[in-house]
């Protein structure tokens, strides 16, 4: 469906090839050598992460699924009636599915990402499977404060953010973002999946699956360079690498150079050294009262929090008041 306030809306909407274009010669000219991780999220992007989230190493889509399948009807009691739900970064849709399914009488469906073909392809299904529910897509980066216009006038708002995306900031851009989702969805509020600290070894694994579908994404970004003519790398001259960093409590990503080599990126030719790495992703990893401190410092009053029997990931329900 076409969205309401098209024009205010277009305006919210990013310049995707400029800006990834200035992102890669800002990241790649600094020290040490980066490459945001929101960059990850074109069509291809977004195809390999579904194919991640199937795989048996990677523990929390279905451990957050489940959760939301178990605990649904006492989080959609939580929500309340006759309300706009907006997704951050809207993915695979089978986790909005059990709250659309048993939530009373909602409004809207509002997914916020910035890959526009995969984002419409994904609301064209949900449009077609709920009929009688309005789904409004918006291409924009949800990093960036939205216009209150995504809502309609006097509904009361939900913010939904699966799968631990707010391990991907760091701590005071954690921080930052809930600030601005806590003014967002006020006089409602915030349901979020967030994956906590445990043992090493399978958060290793998560991040580094045996057929390499983890190396595939994370080199998409090199590939997604090439495609839209912004570099010349040879993906095949860098290597995947994943680690956990115990101290900081966070998995760490990295692109290595495996040999040294030049590569021109929007005109520019850019020097690598064997061994330099382009930092591409880290995620964040927490304990339950840790998350539920940083999310009152943002605003926002922590109330139920759902985890699995493993305590491998947690969904917390956040009100704005």
């Amino acid at each position: 469906m076409t969205p309401p306030h098209e024009d205010a809306l277009r305006q919210q909407q990013p310049e995707h090839d400029y800006e990834f274009r200035d992102a890669l010669i800002a990241g790649l000219t600094s020290t040490p050598k980066r490459i945001p991780s929101k960059y990850f999220y074109d069509g291809a992007g977004s195809k390999l992460f579904e194919q991640i989230c199937a795989l048996p190493e990677y523990y929390p889509t279905r451990t957050e699924l489940a959760l939301l399948r178990r605990h649904v009807s006492e989080i959609t009691a939580l929500f309340g009636a006759d309300v706009e739900i907006v997704e951050f970064g809207a993915g695979a849709i089978e986790k909005i599915r059990p709250l659309l399914d048993v939530a009373e009488r909602p409004l809207a469906y509002i997914p916020v990402d910035i890959s526009g073909p995969y984002l419409r392809s994904v609301a064209a299904k949900l449009d077609a499977e709920y009929p009688d529910l309005l789904v409004r897509p918006v291409v924009a980066d949800f990093t960036q404060s939205l216009p209150d216009t995504i809502f309609s006038d006097g509904a009361r708002r939900i913010g939904f953010f699966p799968g631990s995306t707010i391990g991907n900031f760091e701590p005071h851009e954690a921080v930052q973002f809930l600030r601005q989702t806590a003014q967002l969805v006020r006089g409602g509020g915030l349901l979020i999946g967030v994956d906590l600290v445990k043992d090493p070894a399978i958060l290793h694994a998560a991040y580094n699956d045996d057929i390499g579908v983890t190396a595939a994404f994370n080199k998409n970004l090199l590939v997604r360079a090439n495609r839209e003519g912004l570099a010349n790398f040879d993906p095949s001259r860098f290597t995947h690498y994943a680690f956990y960093n115990p101290v900081a409590q966070r998995i760490e990503m990295y692109l290595m150079s495996s040999t040294a080599q030049r590569v021109t990126i929007a005109g520019r030719t850019l020097r690598f050294a064997e061994g330099e790495a382009i930092h591409t992703e880290w995620s964040q990893k927490y304990t339950v009262e840790g998350f539920r401190s940083l999310a009152a410092s943002a605003g926002f009053n922590p109330r139920a929090v759902w985890c699995d029997s493993e305590r491998l990931f947690s969904i917390h329900w956040l009100e704005a008041v």
